[in-house]
Order: structure tokens, then sequence, then C-alpha cells
């Protein structure tokens, strides 16, 4: 749940003692939200079938004693205490685990990965080592970066965790406020309750996606607020209960009250683990939000307030039971004095809509992952704070979760159905992680493999137990996600397949660089002033498309760019490190290749700032780039895949700025003494740019006239050259290959958002060119 990426990181020993509480009492609106209310549905949904309160109460008492050692074990044990650690430089979540594991053992998913990339400090950070100190960690690691299917299997599995996640987020919000609104039930008539609950959700869900554009930072700050004051409810309620009608109930916490429990139910006892399961809904929350706080705070806000708060509340509703045998429904609301009935539903939404809106954020937040990965189509993101870039909208996606989500409170109308639902989608997402992390103990933490072993053995057993109890529910509504996961899948593998097969024909078909050099320094073309920024996704070469760009066009620009926009396998990129310049070819031709590196929750810069970056990388480069000129064609191969790390420019107080008539006030440069290059006096510029750079060191003749010609192509003007690909199967390709190009790549394609729509370029700007890959 994507809020604050980067600004939060996992330093405790910066953080003073009232940062920490700060962050943890923040913490309870933003990842504790989901948890908070699972009080409202797990003993309605427990007992909503399966098995029956009788006067022996050994079905609550184990009911209890379930819920305790589950939320013990499961959000304590295993999160708290073990998978918080796994962060990812301050990030957690399942595409955390998956970017550890392509870093130690080079299994990306990313064609365009380059060996510059390991060289990036937060590739680096924590003293990663490559290579594991085990001998079977050495071993695994072996196979797995020799055997592709394992690659794709460990992508898959990735993948599944994330479109889980995407269920989730249609489901919570639906049985989260089906839960609160239920308690409606006790203050009028069946004839009439029915009639009014369900408008009442659709209308509350309804609210809740339609207000996603504004984003939550005006709203935000009553989040804590709202969850801490109904974590108060909850838990004075069930002190309340305790002390009034059992309090011998702590008994119930012992273990054998389980074993009790499942010899008297026997089978119906084991189906009713998927209700019992709905107890830690939303404890993944915990390691998905890391990023915005920090591992002490999230630590000390739970087992400090959430899990007191849900042990006292859960206590107190089986307190309440064991002495009301004879009730209709057993939910919460029922164990709620009548008097404090309307102000606790007031809360109790309130709490739904603020857990809704996390896993809602959340589900934003890993669509942004997967598409950055290559594993999603390309997505309108809207950010909807300037000050927390974390803060996310993508309308496509809320729409359809909007839609589906409604279908599912339409189509089961009740808690159970959702309940089945939900639990499955939770407890997949806890089996991947639990998985991938196992994997990490051993390539990342370089553990024995003892560990990992028990690791997945206690944690899965009991995952697999759930696991079980939830899918025997697929006729009663498990098949839900499963179906949901299975759209999204399918959409992700047709969208990486085609990208994929996309890159391998712009490798295949690149242009050599005799032929360039066969076309002399103007390239066999009238060169204009202006820059040509050409989008492309190669690392290295030239892209076919450019040959084609030569061939039909009869002018083009002075100064030429190969820009390759691409993602790497860690959360954040440092603007320091972001650009890697290099040259094309001999210096006379003016070709520089630049790519630009983010991080998988890194904000894309556009327009103005983004081009004066990479122009300013530009000059960077020619600034201190060797002067040599006659060089062999062996010599600007190897120049070509040498790349140069160049930051933005307001990283480098000492470096060369940007400045021109349009802006108000000159970038701010450092202490050393500054002189201008001006541009030719001959030509009478609309718009005047400046190059500023330091006295020292000397710049030689013929980089002042390559930085004077780079100067003069900025004040022309930038123009965007971007390829339209159409991709088309091979004459003589499998039915099924034809299929998933043709009509699943083709259909995405058309409905997704170009490579480049995050940087908002001017129409007037740009050229479109359009080729057929045929793959």
């Amino acid at each position: 749940m994507d809020l604050e990426p980067g600004v939060y990181q996992n330093h405790v020993k910066k953080e003073s003692w009232r940062t920490v509480l700060t962050l943890a009492y923040q913490s309870l609106g933003v990842v504790y939200g989901d948890l908070s209310t699972s009080p409202l549905y797990v003993y309605r949904n427990t007992f909503a079938e399966d098995i029956e309160h009788s006067d022996g109460n050994k079905e609550i008492y184990g009911v209890l004693s379930f819920v305790f050692w589950t939320l013990t074990l499961v959000p304590l044990l295993k999160y708290v205490f073990i998978v918080l650690r796994a962060d990812d430089n301050g990030e957690g979540g399942t595409f955390a685990l998956y970017s550890l594991l392509c870093r130690h053992a080079r299994v990306s998913s990313l064609p365009n990965c380059q060996l510059a990339d390991e060289e990036l400090s937060e590739y680096k950070k924590d003293s990663v080592v490559l290579t594991p100190k085990t001998g079977f960690g050495s071993c695994l690691k072996y196979t797995l970066e020799k055997h592709r299917v394992l690659q794709r299997f460990l992508l898959v599995l990735a993948l599944v965790g994330a479109c889980m996640v995407i269920g989730d987020g249609v489901l919570t919000p639906a049985i989260s406020v089906f839960s609160a609104v239920s308690g409606l039930e006790l203050s009028m008539s069946e004839k009439h309750h029915k009639y009014v609950e369900l408008p009442v959700v659709c209308i509350i869900l309804i609210g809740l996606f339609a207000l996603q554009h504004y984003g939550t930072h005006r709203v935000g700050f009553l989040f804590a607020p709202i969850v801490l004051t109904w974590l108060f409810c909850i838990s004075a309620i069930g002190i309340y209960n305790i002390y009034r009608w059992d309090p011998h109930v702590y008994r119930a916490l012992s273990p054998h009250y389980m074993y009790h429990f499942l010899r008297k139910t026997e089978k119906e006892g084991w189906m009713s683990l998927g209700g019992i399961l709905l107890c830690i809904t939303g404890s993944e929350a915990m390691f998905a939000d890391l990023g915005h706080f920090s591992q002490l705070s999230i630590k000390i806000a739970f087992t400090a307030v959430v899990y007191p708060a849900l042990i006292l509340a859960y206590m107190g509703q089986a307190a309440y039971l064991s002495k009301h045998h004879d009730m209709e429904h057993v939910g919460f609301y029922v164990s709620v004095p009548e008097k404090l009935r309307c102000p606790v539903l007031v809360i109790a939404v309130l709490a739904a809509v603020v857990g809704s809106q996390a896993i809602i954020t959340g589900t934003f937040s890993i669509i942004k992952q997967c598409s950055a990965l290559g594993c999603f189509p390309k997505v309108k993101i809207v950010h909807t704070s300037s000050k927390i870039h974390g803060q996310i909208y993508i309308p496509e996606i809320n729409w359809i979760l909007m839609l589906l989500c409604l279908a599912v409170t339409l189509g089961f109308r009740d808690t159970k159905g959702l309940g089945n639902a939900s639990g499955l989608a939770v407890i997949t997402v806890m089996l991947v992680t639990s998985c991938l992390m196992s994997l990490v103990i051993v390539l990342c933490w370089h553990r024995n493999v003892f560990f990992a072993i028990c690791f997945v053995f206690f944690f899965g057993t009991i995952e697999a137990l759930y696991f079980s109890a939830s899918l025997i529910k697929f006729r009663e509504g498990a098949w839900v996600p499963i179906a949901l996961s299975a759209i999204f899948m399918i959409a992700m593998h047709v969208w990486h397949y085609g990208t994929i097969k996309k890159y391998e024909f712009d490798v295949q078909n690149k242009v050599s660089i005799n032929w360039l050099l066969s076309l002399g320094p103007s390239l066999g073309i009238v060169r204009v002033r202006g820059i040509g920024v050409i989008h492309t996704e190669l690392v290295s070469g030239i892209p076919a498309i450019f040959s084609h760009f030569v061939t039909n066009l009869l002018a083009f620009h002075q100064v030429l760019i190969f820009l390759c926009i691409k993602c790497v396998p860690v959360p954040h990129v440092k603007p320091e490190e972001r650009f890697l310049v290099g040259r094309v070819g001999p210096k006379e031709c003016r070709l520089y290749r630049c790519i630009v590196r983010y991080g998988y929750r890194d904000i894309h810069k556009d327009d103005i700032d983004f081009e004066n970056d990479l122009v300013c990388s530009i000059a960077q480069f020619i600034r201190f780039g060797r002067t040599g000129s006659n060089k062999t064609i062996e010599e600007l191969r190897k120049d070509e895949d040498k790349m140069t790390v160049v930051g933005s420019y307001f990283t480098h107080a000492d470096g060369i700025q940007i400045s021109g008539d349009d802006v108000s006030n000159v970038e701010p440069v450092g202490p050393s003494e500054l002189r201008e290059i001006n541009p030719s006096p001959v030509i009478k510029p609309q718009k005047r740019v400046r190059f500023i750079m330091p006295e020292s060191p000397k710049i030689d003749a013929s980089a002042r006239e390559e930085l004077q010609e780079l100067m003069e192509a900025r004040e022309a003007g930038i123009a965007y050259i971007l390829g339209h690909s159409y991709v088309k199967a091979k004459h003589g390709s499998s039915a099924l290959k034809k299929l998933v190009i043709d009509y699943g790549y083709e259909f995405l394609r058309r409905n997704s958002r170009a490579s480049t729509y995050a940087f908002s370029l001017p129409h007037a700007c740009t050229l479109e060119v359009g080729m057929v890959y045929q793959v």
C-alpha cells in the first residue's frame, strides 16, 4: 500500500524515539485498518454453516484458541520477527522479495539488464554479496541461473501473489463494509433489513471508489485516529464482556482446546478454519507497507496496540457467546451493549472505509510495480499529492475494481461467501511469501538450508492447513479469487511474452556500426538545428527504426539521442546515478545514447524537468568525455558499450547547469567561479539557452565546440521520435502463438498507454513512425 516510498527508510539508528512513536501512530491508519476490522466477521463466518454453538462451549473456546494462536504465530512471529527483516532497501512486499532474489541470483525477467546496473548503490546496499557462502546456496544459485524454467516459475510465483493482492482489493472493501453495516439487522426487522443493508453497502462502496481521484492526503490525518478509536472501542467492549460474562475465558487460550475442538467437530471443524483464517486478513500489509515506515515503528504499533486490542476483542466476544447459546446470528454486534451499538456502528463503518482505502491504494501500487517490471500493460498513473509521491490513482483499474466489487457484493449478498473468497486470497499471498522467504534465507541471508526448511515447513504447514480449508469452499465463493487471478495472470503473461518477443526482435535486427560509418558524419542526409530524441528499448546497438528514419526522411536533427527508459530491480535509483550516457559512432556524427534508470517504486519525471536533466547529462558527458576522434571500427564498438554515469543536473553543484530566459531563476550552483557559454551571435533565437559551467577543469576546443552545438540545438527545440510498433506472429507460427500475439497482445497494446506516456510529451513535438514486428 504505497503512500510514501523512499521517505521513511529502515534506518532505526538515525531515528529518535519521538520519530519512531510518531511513525507507529501513523501506521495504525495505513497498515492496520484491514486487520483491525477483522473482529466484525470472524465469528460470524466461522459459525455460519459448518459448526454450531452448543451448550458445552467447546466450539467457541476452540475457535478462540485457534484465533489466538493464529494471530500469535502468523502476524506476530512470522511477520514481525522474521519477514520484516527481509526488506529490499527499506521496501517490502512480494516484489521486494522477488527483487532481492533477482539481484542475488540474476534471475530477473527484465530483458535489458546491464552489468552497470549492479554498480548502483541501492543494488549493493547492506553489503550484498552475489555468491552465497554455503555450498547448497551456491548450488541453488547456479541452478536458478542455468534453468530458464525455474526462472519463469519464480516469476509466476511472484505474479500469483500480485494477482491475489489485486483479488483482495476487490473482496476486502466488500466484506469490510458489509460486515460493518450488518449491525443494522439488530435495529430493524428482517423484512426491512434485507431491503436496506444491500443498498447502503453499495452506496458506500460507490462513494469510496468515486472519491479515489481526490487522493487521501486531505483526510489521511484522520485515518490513524479512526483506527485507534476503533481499537479502543473493541478492546473496551472486550474487557467489559470478559468481566461481566466469563472472567475465566482466558483458559481457552490453551492449545489443548484446539485439539478438543477438532476432535468433537471433525470434518466440519476443519472446514470452519476458513472462517478463523479471516482473523489475519491484512497481516501482509505490515510487510507491504514497510517502505513508508520503519521496522521498529511497525513492530511497536502491532505488539503494543493492535495485537492486545484484537485478543481482548475476540476474548470478549467468546465470553459473551459462552453465556448465550440461543443466538440466531453469531456476530460482533450481538456482544456490543445495546446503548453503544449506534456509535460503534458509525465507528465500524469509518474503520472499514479506512481499511478498504489501504487495500485499494495497495492494489494501485502492486499494479504500478508490475507495469514497471514489464508484466502489466502501461496504465495512466495519477499522483494525487505533490508532497507524498506514493499516493497514486489509476483510473482504469479503479473503475474495474469498483465494478468487480459491486458484482461480488450483489452476487453473494452476505458475508459468508465473501469470507470464503477473501480467505483464499489472503492465505495464497502468505504461502507465496513463505516460499520466497525460504529462498531469501539461503540466497540473500546466506543461512544454512536447515533454517529455510524449518521456516517453510513450520509456517507452510499452518498456511497449508488453512489453504485446504479455504479451497474446499470452492463452490461457496472460493472460486472468485481464483477466477480473478486467472484473468489477471493471463493478461500479465501475454503482455510479458509479447514484450520479450518484441525486444528480441529489436536485438536481432539492430543496425551495425559499419552501416553507420558508411553514411559519413552527416549520415547522408541534411542535418538541421534541433535535438532529435529517438525512443528505443535497446541498451546497446542502433535500433532498426533509425535506419527506417534515415531512409525515408530528407532531413534530421543535428544532435540525435537514443533514449532508453528502463526499470531496474531495485526500489529506488538515486538521482546522481539516474543517467547512463555514451557515444554512438564517431564523435562527428553527434549521436549519443542515454539510458535513464528508474526503480520499481520511483516517480518518473516529466516535460521540462526531464528535458533539462537529459540535455545536462549529455553536456556533462561531453565535458568529461574523451576527445579522441580518429578511431577504428573495433574501438568504436568498444566505446559503444562504455557508458558514463551522470546524475541529474541539480545533483552536481559543481557541474554544468542550464539556464534560459523563460526560467525565472537560474538553477542553484556551487561555490566555484562560474562562466557562461553563450550561443552564436549570428543566430537570434526565440528562446535563449545557456550552459553555466565551473571555471575548472579547463575544457578543450573540440569539447567546447560540441557543447556549442548542443546548446544551439537545445535552443531550436527537442523533437521526440517514437516507433509505433505492430507486433505480428511469423508465418508458420503455432495457433497458440498467433492467438497470444495477434489477438491477446495486440488487444492489450491498443487499450494501454504508450511506453512514454508518463513523460507527458507535447504532441506538437512528437513524431510517430509505424513498424511491423514479425516475432
